[in-house]
């Protein structure tokens, strides 16, 4: 990344690569301003028209993470055409095509390549007005922390790929990849957060560690964190995604523990997700007026799981109060 030009010193580029967000904001008028984003990767479940949805509600949320409304979206596929079926592929585009078209946003073209294994995803583009950017720093001393979906995601997905997850442990981690954040980002019209993220690779932690921006400290409440059910149960068991792991290992030095915390507690907060929910920094009057917005329209409930201080020895800690 230190070979690419500093592109944030462009007066248009009112977000670039300065602060690793969501995504890219280039302002074209006064009142408008583009989101760029894009995301692609392999299959994350069997169905084919299910990984569309997904691979499609997660390039979106970038767009939503960043306060915009997608327009248009460019499908990208790597696909093993000679070896694999066809059908298999218009289940794929099928898929990415309907969660698309219930963001609102119309399918602009696209590229395909012929890969070894397949891959799908989209390059996404919405509209912000400058002034209601969402950034994935600049939470402020006094307000709180809005998660609206479960973590959990990729354990139960490493369970899966292990023939250990339950069906209805299959069937809700496929509900929760597959929402779009379109609920959870429009329904902070109104509202004043001060930073918005989405939880993604990084985990809750390791997202909540960008958010602070070295200026203040999380407070993480582990008990109040929703997870999807059976998460805690594999983690124990020793079932967890490789960047859970690495997540892990690289916020030790960033993370103050509750001492009663396990490592599988860890691990669910380190969690690499797929589509994960957005992660609020709210003041604090506010909070609770989302949630009840949100919950009333959702099928998950937000909760609010933490609060921001000034800056003290970590820029996270997880407390435990049971």
């Amino acid at each position: 990344m230190r070979h690419l030009p500093a592109s944030d010193e462009h007066e248009k580029l009112l977000v670039g690569l300065g602060t690793n967000d969501d995504g890219g904001v280039y302002q074209l008028k006064e009142d408008l301003a583009i989101v760029q984003s894009i995301d692609y990767f392999t299959p994350i479940c069997d169905d084919p028209y299910m990984f569309g949805q997904i691979a499609a509600a997660n390039a979106l949320s970038d767009i939503y993470a960043m306060g915009g409304t997608p327009i248009t979206v460019l499908n990208i596929v790597g696909y093993p055409i000679k070896k694999a079926s066809p059908e298999v592929l218009a289940g794929i585009l099928r898929g990415g095509a309907d969660k698309a078209a219930e963001a609102g946003a119309v399918i602009a073209g696209g590229h395909s390549i012929d890969d070894k294994e397949p891959k799908y995803g989209m390059s996404c583009t919405g509209t912000v007005h400058p002034d209601r950017i969402f950034k994935n720093v600049g939470a402020k001393p006094g307000h709180v922390l809005v998660l609206t979906k479960p973590l959990g995601g990729g354990i139960i997905s490493t369970a899966i790929k292990r023939k250990q997850a339950a069906d209805s442990e299959i069937d809700e981690n496929m509900a929760v990849m597959a929402e779009l954040n379109k609920t959870a980002a429009e329904t902070l019209e109104g509202f004043h957060p001060s930073a918005v993220t989405d939880v993604t690779g990084f985990g809750l932690l390791g997202h909540a560690y960008e958010m602070t921006g070295g200026e203040v400290t999380f407070h993480i409440d582990y008990e109040t964190v929703p997870v999807l059910a059976g998460a805690k149960k594999h983690a124990e068991n020793g079932i967890a995604a490789g960047g859970a792991k690495d997540n892990r290992a690289y916020l030790a030095d960033f993370v103050d523990y509750h001492p009663s915390l396990s490592e599988s507690d860890e691990l669910i907060l380190c969690d690499t997700i797929t589509s994960g929910g957005l992660l609020i920094s709210l003041p604090a009057d506010e909070a609770d007026a989302y949630i009840e917005a949100y919950n009333s329209k959702s099928p998950f409930q937000a909760q609010i799981i933490g609060s921001v201080t000034e800056k003290s020895a970590a820029p996270i800690t997880v407390n435990h109060n049971k």
